[in-house]
């Protein structure tokens, strides 16, 4: 009987034990992560609600009952931000000298009350300097608090001592193989290596299950991420150097007196083309660059969209040099009112019809519906019969920069058009996004507000 107790004192203890190391493993990961997340390419610390989301997202995979709170402090220990927001009282807004001054980055802490704290540190750096700092607070009970199916599997091991010791030996060790090799995979990571492959044994803990899935897809984003923003500086820095080189040949040419008469002036022609394309390429930057920061303003008005995307379609039709794309619209019986900015509604409009025409090779024929979706939106349907989208790149059109393995080939552009008219549409309530796309042809649905009046 003492032997079977001393297995189940032991059995909890080894959970209990196993819980605390796993979750302090991740809360050194979750504040390592944010610390990176927190800081500016200018050095300034800046906490949004982007950083607020991912601190959310990490945090479901602890499956702790109490919360941690999470400080962000300056480089003297000054709190700037809490999650969740906490009132600070202005002489409690320095952290302990006692935390601070340490060099561990995981502290067991004796609080006021007798109980123990656990706070995990990571600098914020930038440059080579500490800027401040993420600190981590979370009480003892709480890390080592097991659920139920553990307790349950301590009090089973209790029952057969043999048996016991079997389960106990087995689930530690796999427990601690899939946390040990998302460890080592995190530290790759930190370490800017991004092709780190887990081995494809699925761990049947749930938690354990969670932490490599939701690793292995932030690995896989992170690398999505960092190709696309090195192909993006190649991509702008190619975009913006091409007409500029072309612009400066011609010029030199007719500065030269390499060519005269009716060539000298074509070539002037093709400079201002080119200069007219430049300057279009960084009006869509610095409108991009407004929008994300919030000072792009609209001007929401009551617009008849049966008479505003005819108006639309005709002006398309006839700006277009080669009559090869047929555009055929339809509308509904009953005439729909929405709230629109009208020439940021034009402007997206353009750039879907555009964006139709490029995916047709040759002949072909553009369809635009337009429809009441539901109470409150209504919906256009810009239906090409083009070669389609292929599906590992559906999911990244509407990031910023992003072009297409066709698109770089063939057209030039900064892969500005889809992201920037998405974040257009949902500055007027509204939305874009792809409904469809195949070898047959793409399909995508514009929403937008219907005027409540109507």
């Amino acid at each position: 009987m003492t032997g079977v107790l001393i297995l189940s004192f032991f059995s909890l203890w080894w959970m209990e034990k196993t819980a605390l190391e796993y979750r302090l493993s991740l809360l050194k990961y979750l504040a390592d992560e944010t610390s990176d997340r927190a800081i500016k390419d200018n050095g300034q610390i800046v906490v949004g609600p982007m950083l607020a989301e991912i601190i959310e997202e990490r945090e479901k995979i602890l499956h702790l009952d109490q919360q941690p709170i999470i400080y962000i402090v300056d480089v003297d220990g000054t709190i700037i931000y809490t999650m969740p927001q906490l009132y600070i009282k202005p002489e409690d807004r320095q952290l302990p000298s006692i935390i601070m001054d340490s060099k561990d980055s995981i502290q067991r802490v004796e609080i006021k009350d007798d109980s123990q704290l656990y706070v995990i540190k990571s600098p914020i750096n930038f440059d080579y300097e500490t800027r401040g700092w993420v600190v981590i607070a979370q009480e003892e009970g709480a890390l080592k608090e097991v659920n139920q199916d553990h307790g349950w599997l301590a009090m089973m091991m209790g029952a057969v001592l043999v048996l016991g010791c079997s389960v106990i030996y087995v689930l530690s060790r796999k427990i601690s193989r899939p946390i040990q090799n998302v460890a080592n995979a995190a530290v790759q990571v930190r370490k800017g290596n991004y092709d780190t492959n887990l081995k494809e044994e699925e761990p049947r803990e749930e938690e354990i299950y969670e932490l490599v899935e939701s690793f292995k897809a932030m690995t896989s984003r992170l690398k999505q991420s960092d190709k696309m923003r090195a192909e993006m500086l190649a991509g702008v820095t190619h975009d913006l150097k091409t007409p500029v080189t072309s612009i400066s040949g011609l010029i030199q040419a007719v500065k030269d007196d390499v060519v005269t008469g009716e060539e000298r002036k074509e070539f002037l022609d093709i400079s201002l083309k080119e200069t007219q394309r430049l300057q279009r390429m960084i009006e869509d930057l610095l409108d991009y660059n407004a929008m994300s920061s919030g000072s792009f303003k609209m001007q929401v008005e009551k617009e008849n969209m049966n008479q505003f995307i005819q108006e639309i379609s005709h002006r398309w039709k006839v700006t277009q040099e080669e009559q090869q794309t047929e555009l055929v619209v339809h509308l509904p019986d009953e005439v729909l009112f929405g709230r629109i900015d009208s020439l940021r509604m034009q402007q997206i409009m353009i750039n879907l019809l555009n964006n139709a025409k490029q995916a047709i090779e040759g002949k072909g024929s553009i369809s635009l519906l337009v429809y009441e979706a539901d109470e409150a939106l209504i919906g256009i349907d810009i239906q090409d019969d083009g070669r389609g989208i292929p599906k590992h790149e559906q999911d990244f059109i509407f990031e910023p920069f992003y072009r297409g393995e066709n698109k770089k080939l063939k057209i030039r552009g900064l892969g500005l058009g889809l992201p920037f008219s998405k974040m257009l549409a949902k500055a007027q309530n509204g939305d874009l996004v792809l409904k469809e796309s195949s070898e047959r042809g793409t399909t995508f649905t514009l929403y937008i507000e219907k005027d409540s009046q109507a």
